[in-house]
């Protein structure tokens, strides 16, 4: 649980950032720099202001911005200036990637293979564009390609119970770390009020399934707002009350290495199997009832 809990904090608030092109087939992950949450891959730019040079030439003189400075391209591509100086997204070599320096910057594809980086994974798949390969190829998980457990029924009618009290455990977290008010907005916090201070909420802890099953069933409401608030945290590119396979990702990543059910889970969340899950589908998932689905709940 307390695993859980960190993963889900990296990812909180509006640390999701958009991507910087339509990346349908792009994820987000946790990055060398996880107060800003960079998705890895992204190289920054490294400037050198040179403010301990002596200035050459007119000193009036302002030398013009690069035409890449400010100019933004998706994971596995760089900025590069055509023959009319023109900038222009181009595919990035693997070979250009920095090595990884531990094993937790390694990641596992949909092709079952380890990429030593984020940045080598993303950068293969734009050469592949086009290719019946690259459209296949998604970033699977977190961490060096291993043997994933298959999920049977009776583990994957658990996984929910856990999910829920996670989420809960989650905003309650947030709630009491929240001083400069930049973890949850007000409004989310008015929410998560009535659940912190609600004396019949389950603390955080390993539980067994038959409790978590109890208490959801006594206390179904603490439940309702966890749930829309995950939903509302992954729509964001763009937000159109639809969560595709990229806005998934950075919840699904971390967590299939610990819980093998995660992938099985989302599937059959998809009802209508159109590769998107809509709020109704996400919320009926985690055993909320049609009545209590409330978009201006997603907040």
């Amino acid at each position: 649980m307390q695993a859980w809990i960190f993963f889900l904090l990296c990812l909180a608030g509006k640390a999701l950032a958009a991507p910087q092109e339509d990346a349908p087939d792009e994820m987000y992950v946790v990055a060398d720099d996880p107060v800003t949450e960079e998705p890895i891959g992204v190289n920054p730019v490294q400037v050198e202001v040179g403010e301990f040079e002596e200035p050459t030439g007119d000193v009036g003189e302002v030398a013009p911005e690069h035409p890449c400075r400010n100019y933004h391209c998706k994971h596995g591509k760089v900025c590069e200036v055509d023959e009319e100086n023109n900038p222009m997204c181009v595919c990035q070599s693997p070979s250009s990637c920095p090595p990884s320096t531990a094993v937790f910057e390694k990641v596992c594809g949909t092709d079952n293979k380890t990429y030593d980086t984020s940045c080598h994974f993303f950068a293969t798949k734009c050469t592949l564009e086009g290719t019946k390969k690259g459209h296949k190829l998604h970033l699977d998980y977190i961490g060096p390609c291993k043997l994933i457990p298959d999920c049977h029924d009776a583990e994957l009618g658990e996984f929910p119970l856990r999910m829920r009290d996670w989420l809960k455990n989650v905003l309650v977290t947030l709630y009491e770390r929240d001083e400069n008010n930049n973890l949850l907005t007000e409004k989310q916090k008015l929410r998560v009020k009535k659940i912190h201070e609600n004396e019949k909420r389950l603390e955080a802890g390993d539980h067994t399934v038959e409790l978590l099953a109890h208490d959801f069933e006594k206390n179904y409401n603490m439940y309702i707002f966890p749930v829309h608030w995950q939903f509302g945290q992954l729509d964001q590119h763009p937000v159109d009350g639809y969560l595709s396979h990229t806005e998934l990702a950075p919840l699904r990543a971390p967590l299939i290495p610990m819980e093998h059910c995660t992938t099985r889970f989302f599937e059959t969340c998809d009802l209508d199997a159109d590769k998107y899950i809509a709020l109704e589908e996400w919320a009926s998932c985690f055993g909320i009832k049609e009545k209590d689905i409330d978009k201006d709940l997603v907040i």
